[in-house]
């Protein structure tokens, strides 16, 4: 595949990541109440709903800019395994943040040829 190839399926990627946490950020911060309802197990303050917001759409923006792109993945990364916790305890599904999980690490590894380096630096210097 070529490299233009691979940076527009990155930029797809990251477009399509960056409008469904953004549309979660936003539910947040604006406290929705059919997202309060489903938050009602794990028994949070609206300021800490309102801070997941916040750290979830900061995450976004760091993974769009080119040069915080690694860090803001990583940071969405992070926060999707918290969400897999948080779904875990309270008996909820996490089958579609397992998918979001994947595209995460696979747009991590598209756009930023260092961490794919990192991560299969072993297997090639092995195969």
């Amino acid at each position: 595949m070529s490299k233009k190839t691979l940076n527009i399926i990155g930029w797809v990627l990251s477009g399509v990541l960056a409008i469904m946490f953004l549309m979660s950020a936003s539910m947040k911060l604006m406290l929705n109440p059919e997202f309060l309802e489903k938050s009602k197990a794990l028994n949070l303050s609206h300021d800490v709903i309102r801070a997941l917001g916040a750290i979830e759409a900061l995450a976004v923006i760091l993974m769009l800019i080119p040069r915080t792109g690694v860090v803001g993945s990583l940071l969405l990364i992070a926060y999707m395994g918290g969400a897999m916790a948080a779904h875990l305890v309270t008996g909820q599904p996490v089958g579609m943040l397992i998918v979001f999980q994947v595209i995460i690490w696979a747009n991590a590894a598209i756009r930023f040829p260092e961490v794919s380096k990192r991560l299969f630096h072993g297997v090639q210097e092995n195969a």
